[in-house]
């Protein structure tokens, strides 16, 4: 609370929206202070009760900032997660539920990582590269129409 709003703004620079992202993280912090003593709940409802914090941040502070079980569900978790078929969802919300249920604990953390990386690499959303995919014989490519 103390950072100049300018100096903040420059330090979130390289994401978009930064004027208003950076307006969004003090309005955040002074609720930190206000219901939480300052410090970040490591509770997702909890979390989800913060304006600004939706499932995937809510499970990307519970994960990586308390080391507890979550699944961060973004856009490449989600699209590959169909694809490969291991879920059948609309959502990513509704993806994240299915996971929980199907993967085992352990790798609920590091499923995000693993995900992310390949999804903007191989299975990219448009026109896969299905000819070097190392998954590619046990994938069943749902919704895939043109592959490279």
């Amino acid at each position: 609370m103390r950072l100049p709003p300018r100096r903040l703004e420059r330090a979130i620079y390289p994401v978009g929206f930064y004027r208003t992202k950076a307006r969004v993280i003090r309005e955040l912090c002074r609720t930190l202070l206000a219901r939480f003593g300052g410090r970040v709940p490591d509770e997702i409802d909890d979390l989800l009760t913060l304006k600004g914090v939706g499932r995937k941040t809510a499970n990307l502070v519970v994960t990586v900032g308390y080391g507890k079980p979550g699944i961060c569900v973004d856009t490449h978790v989600h699209r590959i997660s169909n694809r490969l078929g291991l879920v059948r969802t609309r959502t990513p919300e509704q993806t994240e539920m299915a996971l929980r249920a199907a993967l085992p604990r352990r790798y609920w953390i590091g499923y995000n990582d693993l995900l992310v990386a390949f999804g903007q690499n191989v299975c990219t959303p448009l026109s896969p590269r299905c000819s070097v995919c190392p998954v590619a014989t046990l994938c069943r490519r749902v919704g895939v129409g043109r592959t490279r």
